[in-house]
């Protein structure tokens, strides 16, 4: 039986074939792939946004925040639960970044726990739609609106993901996302900024490339730090053909996660994720009390493993890292992102899966549990 990871980037010919004709375009760095696919993007989420695209999430969100000029004595507010970017690129500008709790199924933050977080330092809040969950926004919005402070969307795993009917991105204020490899749609790696605010937007341009701005005679200019975080064509013209194909493979995730919800059994000590409205399924995410079934984390991987079936683990608790104790933090400071961490798995779900994979995968959870 063929193993069965957790994740697989969906390619076929159309990206090889485009890719090809970049190479023998002879012009394979930032170009005219990169203004279409913007361009593509920007329609695509809507709400009269525009779009410059990066060479990761990671470099977008600390584009947005050295042109939002956030830096030491500030303090953002983030989720105790997503991947470790949100928060490095936070301490990257010297700021702080300021942890709060999470919900158990969404894995999201909430308004309500952002309010008791904030303080006189506070200058913005980064919402994380954990694996294609939208975060509840119009409250984190009023919140933001009564202390005067940023939100800045990390919408990493949430290209596609819908809120109240509107694509996540489109509300204006920056939001960043990731086209890495397991993402939902690829340009190998890449990610995004969309924002409706030309100033930003024009900040963004030059951060990031080397600072560099150019006047109507076509002459150069650097008048504040800028890094090396363009994506180049060969990554955009795979990026196109993915765009194209994105709803496709969100409607096909849908359905593995429905048959998932169908397939997995009821326990006590499994948690299944929240749907929600808009959801993009960038990942199926559990909890599983293996302690209570004299078990191992290490346990349940192998009994997978044995059946070819290889899970993820998505993610430990950001603050219990050895560069976030440091500020103060340790086990029992968010207890629900900590039980999410030490119990977590990510199922297996990509847009090539079948049925019966779904089935193979949740035969093995009905036989551990049984």
């Amino acid at each position: 039986m063929s193993i069965l990871p957790f994740t697989r980037p969906t390619l076929d010919d159309e990206e090889l074939k485009a890719v090809s004709g970049v190479l023998r375009s002879g012009w394979i760095t930032s170009g005219p792939r990169v203004i279409e696919l913007e361009k593509e993007l920007a329609d695509y989420i809507g709400g009269g946004v525009e779009v410059r695209l990066f060479n990761s999430a990671t470099a977008a969100l600390e584009a947005i925040l050295i042109a939002r000029d956030i830096g030491p004595g500030d303090e953002v507010i983030i989720p105790a639960m997503s991947f470790v970017a949100t928060a490095n690129v936070v301490v990257r500008t010297g700021a702080t970044p300021v942890f709060v709790d999470v919900d158990l199924t969404s894995r999201n933050l909430s308004a309500e726990a952002v309010s008791k977080a904030v303080t006189s330092r506070t200058r913005a809040i980064m919402p994380v739609h954990f694996a294609g969950a939208p975060v509840d926004m119009d409250p984190i919005h009023a919140l933001a609106a009564e202390h005067n402070l940023l939100v800045i969307e990390d919408a990493a795993q949430a290209i596609g993901t819908r809120y109240k009917g509107r694509q996540i991105g489109s509300s204006g204020n920056p939001v960043a996302f990731s086209f890495h490899p397991n993402k939902n749609m690829t340009t190998i790696e890449g990610g995004a900024v969309a924002s409706n605010d030309p100033e930003l937007i024009k900040r963004l341009e030059a951060i990031r490339f080397h600072g560099i701005s150019r006047d109507e005679d076509g002459e150069i200019e650097v008048e504040a730090w800028g890094g090396k975080m363009n994506l180049p064509d060969v990554n955009a013209t795979i990026g196109l053909a993915q765009l194209r194909k994105l709803d496709g493979f969100n409607a096909r995730r849908r359905k593995l996660a429905e048959h998932y919800f169908e397939r997995m059994p009821a326990h006590p000590a499994l948690v299944l994720p929240a749907d929600a409205p808009g959801h993009s399924w960038h990942m199926f995410c559990i909890c599983l009390d293996f302690d209570s079934l004299g078990m191992s984390r290490e346990d349940v991987l192998e009994t997978f493993k044995t059946r070819d079936i290889l899970l993820g683990m998505h993610y430990p608790a950001i603050h219990l890292f050895g560069l976030y104790r440091r500020l103060g933090y340790g086990p029992g400071s968010f207890p629900v992102a900590e039980q999410i961490g030490e119990q977590t798995f990510t199922l297996p779900l990509f847009p090539s899966m079948t049925i019966a994979d779904v089935d193979r995968v949740a035969f093995v959870f009905n036989r551990l549990l049984a």
